[in-house]
């Protein structure tokens, strides 16, 4: 049985500052971190290591969080992992996207840390 430092979680996030903040906030939940900067790297890292939940930031240069998850959803190594949009979008056209793109939930900055535990916890713990 895998416990909670087994567990990974994959980072999505441009912006280095914000990604250093999740970072530090799931470790201390007792997680393994693994970071991706771009949807491309995101791609590539989740194939390769299988984390059990991704954090995908939306609005990404290139390839944003919507075509990134469209794209796990559709791999195989990828398509059960719940992904979680972690995004500044509010509107309920762009929310509605996530899920239609293969989020399983999402997340609006600015948020605080309980609110980030409580909803790794309902996907991972």
């Amino acid at each position: 049985m895998e416990t909670a430092e087994t567990k990974k979680v994959l980072i999505v996030e441009d912006h280095p500052d914000l990604r250093n903040i999740l970072r530090r906030q799931i470790e201390r939940m007792g997680l393994m971190v693994i970071q991706a900067k771009n949807g491309a790297e995101a791609i590539e890292i989740a194939v390769r290591e299988k984390p059990h939940l991704i954090l995908m930031d939306i609005m990404m240069p290139d390839v944003d969080g919507w075509e990134a998850a469209r794209t796990l959803r559709s791999h195989p190594e990828t398509q059960h992992v719940p992904i979680v949009a972690v995004t500044a979008l509010f509107r309920e056209s762009d929310l509605k996207r996530c899920f239609e793109d293969g989020c399983a939930d999402y997340i609006v900055k600015p948020f605080n840390f309980e609110q980030l535990r409580q909803k790794v916890e309902e996907y991972i713990l």
